[in-house]
């Protein structure tokens, strides 16, 4: 059987925007599997390669579960929507992702949630706290947001991007998570640490006292995480991982390839 991930690009588009088509729409189908959705808010996007300002994010008014290919909206980071659509764009969607391209020239893709166990921790005063490996391998790139109400423009998202610098998760306080790639992989599987590691902190924490760690482990611990997926890792920009995200999606929900 022929794998979705071979569907061919439809007459006029090119074959990179296609792939990074077909990339996102399976990000969103698992993470409808992984209870990502609020409704139909929170987003996911990627930028279209060989593009600086057009990227790609979901249609506003469809569940995660029924995205495609076809379907997801591009738009560029002037809020001007470049190519046909029968959908319209979630205004939240065009100001803090096209905000975070235009600031952060560098960035392939981001994920914006607010899962229970994302905004759980970003809104303790803590925030993430090295109580678990999964916490440790992540911290390094964790920057906080405080909260200014849910009406976002331009200028507040343009805030946003600045505070990530060079971070790759932004907990954005009382409200959600963010994370950022230089591949639509690497921010999935960020956001897959990062919901695992708040998961594990808010269960730690209802089951009585938390055992500290030892500080010498946590900083060698918070520092070996800052290397992974670097070139120089088993697993570049999360490559491993997304491929077998993949794989997992053909097999279990194929129909995001139209």
């Amino acid at each position: 059987m022929t794998s979705p991930s071979a569907a061919p690009a439809p007459e006029g588009m090119s074959a990179e925007e296609w792939s990074a088509r077909l990339d996102l729409a399976a990000a969103y189908r698992l993470g409808a599997q992984m209870g990502w959705s609020d409704l139909l808010g929170t987003h996911f996007s990627v930028r279209i390669p060989g593009t600086q300002d057009d990227y790609l994010v979901n249609p506003y008014g469809l569940f995660f579960e029924e995205i495609t290919a076809s379907s997801l909206i591009r738009i560029n980071t002037h809020g001007e929507v470049t190519g046909q659509s029968e959908y319209g764009v979630n205004r939240a969607a065009d100001v803090i992702h096209g905000g975070l391209y235009a600031a952060q020239p560098k960035a392939k893709a981001a994920i914006h949630l607010h899962s229970v166990a994302g905004t759980g921790v970003a809104s303790q005063h803590d925030g993430l706290l090295p109580v678990s490996q999964s916490a440790l391998m992540i911290m390094s790139r964790v920057r906080y947001y405080d909260y200014t109400g849910a009406k976002l423009d331009r200028e507040e998202c343009a805030r946003m991007a600045q505070t990530l610098g060079d971070g790759q998760i932004l907990m954005l306080r009382n409200h959600g998570t963010l994370t950022v790639g230089a591949s639509l992989g690497e921010a999935f599987a960020l956001m897959v640490r990062l919901e695992r590691a708040c998961a594990i902190q808010l269960a730690a924490q209802a089951g009585g006292k938390v055992r500290v760690i030892d500080p010498v482990f946590v900083e060698e611990s918070i520092r070996f995480g800052g290397s992974i997926y670097s070139e120089q890792s088993w697993s570049p920009q999360a490559r491993v991982e997304w491929a077998a995200f993949r794989r997992k999606i053909d097999r279990e929900d194929p129909g995001y390839a139209v």
